[in-house]
């Protein structure tokens, strides 16, 4: 590789950080380069399994799970007295939350693309930055660059800045160019970009199925956008491109069409070579199905680096994963020199960060200084004011005041999954307590288990109430095949049966897309997100005390007639 490329875009590596590189890799053993390629998930939060993990491997880096900002600071005092300092990542799409307690909860991608407003992207990624930084993360796993373009698609959803490639381009442009000057690298994700298929490369090898023009025009933007930037990073996922595949080798067959993690095609041809990145790679996690399916563990593992990939992130087994590598090393799957190069973009990347210096010692008090300030939850609240929806309303039904109607029959829409973020899952409580404080006579919905004949009267419902309102709080989660009302049974007793008869109002805190299944709901609102700021927002719009200003950012009617009436 030539060395004179670090001080181009990404890295704009010094002349000293240049030497460095170049020393350290020629004083590196095969094992030690082949322990930079992994970055391992650190999920118990303890020393002991540092330790473990190290003593399998000399890894470049690993990835925390939410844990307790006192054990992130006492992870990362250890991670940096290594030979050489670990790249420290965390997925920090919605804020600070992964740093527990305090950790700012922001909100949505979406919230912020509703705003219409890149400051809120550089808002975000402010608070990304500096409360991770706090506790030593120095590599965020976001921004989210997909374009949600299938409504069905259950992954992407509100991760997204929407399906506008302009206004997508725009909010990464921002949000990387603010991350990295306040000292961590983004990685956008996940090339070549989810949001076409309708299912989650956490469960099957989904597939981007774009022409090479229509790429070009939606998620080639995107990219294009985020390598201007500067994007140190970019994580490719388990997502194949038959038509770039095909655009660059002519004669592949179907069968041996791989995902971008696996794909010389679309790393080396697409990314590296048409879009001219020069950052670092960094697979998707490789226990996701998505990676597994497509060849034997012990081919994925080193074809992943051999095919352009400098990060190969988790392990299915670690020792297992590292015996896979070094046999595709020692095979001369993975040539001498693109370990080399992988190694050097590594390398590159932490002197980027200043790895190649001494580090600082972090201590609990200095990093809960900038963890939850009242500035970033004045931002979040912010954002989730200019960023409440009202896609579609029955005239004269707002506002909702306890003089209009006083009686509310209430219907809490929950997954029946655990949310990925802690505190979501009794958002539709919380909101029912806000209406009781605010003086409404607020009655749960009552599950009517009988059948044909014997369902309660019309009367126990019509007259009786007021209000129908509906709040439902269905968080994107990996793992799920699909983002739906899960409707009570038998006879969906829970379903708008009366909205005819009773106005009827429907709020979302998630999924901006459940016009789908409630299409003539009259009285809509999408709000992106179940945190309080959120919440509060809410409120304040339903009750007339604040104007409704977001603007949607994907299309909630699904492009369906009937979610229009």
């Amino acid at each position: 590789m030539d060395l004179n490329l670090l001080k181009q875009n990404p890295f704009f590596l010094s002349d000293e950080q240049v030497s460095w590189v170049e020393k350290t890799l020629e004083g590196m053993t095969e094992a030690e380069k082949i322990g930079q390629l992994f970055c391992a998930c650190v999920r118990q939060g303890t020393i002991k399994e540092l330790e473990d993990l190290y003593d399998i491997t000399p890894f470049g880096g690993v990835m925390y799970r939410p844990l307790p900002a006192e054990t992130c600071v006492e992870l990362t005092n250890y991670l940096n007295k290594l030979k050489i300092p670990a790249l420290i990542a965390a997925d920090l799409e919605h804020g600070g939350n992964i740093i527990q307690p305090n950790g700012t909860l922001f909100g949505a991608q979406l919230a912020a693309a509703a705003t219409k407003d890149t400051g809120m992207a550089e808002k975000l990624a402010t608070i990304c930055a500096e409360e991770g930084r706090a506790v030593g993360i120095n590599w965020a796993f976001a921004p989210d660059s997909d374009l949600d373009l299938n409504y069905r698609n259950p992954i992407t959803n509100c991760r997204t800045y929407g399906s506008d490639p302009e206004l997508t381009a725009s909010m990464i442009s921002a949000y990387v160019k603010k991350m990295q000057s306040l000292g961590m690298a983004a990685s956008c994700k996940h090339f070549p970009g989810d949001g076409v298929d309708d299912r989650d490369h956490h469960l099957v090898t989904n597939v981007n199925s774009l022409s090479v023009e229509d790429w070009d025009a939606t998620y080639g933007k995107v990219y294009e956008a985020a390598i201007a930037a500067g994007t140190m990073s970019i994580m490719v996922g388990h997502i194949c491109q038959p038509a770039y595949t095909k655009h660059f080798n002519p004669e592949i067959e179907d069968k041996d069409i791989l995902p971008a993690s696996m794909s010389k095609e679309l790393m080396g041809g697409l990314l590296r070579e048409k879009l001219g990145f020069n950052g670092l790679i960094v697979t998707d996690a490789t226990t996701m199905s998505g990676f597994t399916i497509p060849m034997p563990r012990s081919l994925s593992v080193p074809t992943a680096i051999a095919a352009g990939a400098d990060v190969f992130l988790f392990s299915r087994n670690m020792a297992e994963d590292v015996k896979f590598m070094t046999e595709g090393v020692r095979s001369g799957l993975i040539t001498q020199e693109r370990l080399n190069d992988a190694v050097t973009r590594v390398l590159a990347m932490k002197a980027a960060l200043g790895l190649n210096q001494p580090q600082k010692t972090y201590t609990l008090e200095e990093a809960e200084k900038h963890i939850g300030t009242a500035e970033h939850h004045a931002w979040a609240k912010e954002c989730s004011d200019r960023s409440v929806t009202l896609v579609k309303e029955e005239k004269n039904v707002l506002p909702i005041t306890p003089e209009r109607y006083p009686r509310i029959y209430y219907f809490p829409l929950k997954a029946s999954y655990d949310t990925p973020v802690e505190g979501q899952q009794n958002a539709c409580d919380t909101f029912k307590q806000m209406l009781i404080d605010k003086g409404f006579e607020v009655t749960e919905f009552n599950h009517d288990k009988a059948l044909e004949g014997r369902l309660a009267p019309t009367t126990d419902f019509v007259g009786k109430y007021d209000l129908m309102l509906y709040v439902a709080n269905y968080p994107i989660k990996s793992g799920e095949t699909t983002v739906r009302i899960e409707w009570t049974n038998p006879l969906g007793s829970n379903c708008p049966h009366f909205l005819t008869q009773i106005p009827t109002v429907f709020i979302s805190l998630g999924n901006p897309y459940h016009l789908q299944d409630v299409p003539r709901i009259r009285t809509f609102i999408n709000a992106y997100a179940p945190n309080p700021e959120t919440l509060d927002a809410v409120m304040a719009k339903l009750t007339g005390e604040s104007e409704f200003t977001g603007v949607s950012p994907v299309d909630p009617f699904c492009g369906r007639w009937d979610t229009r009436l």
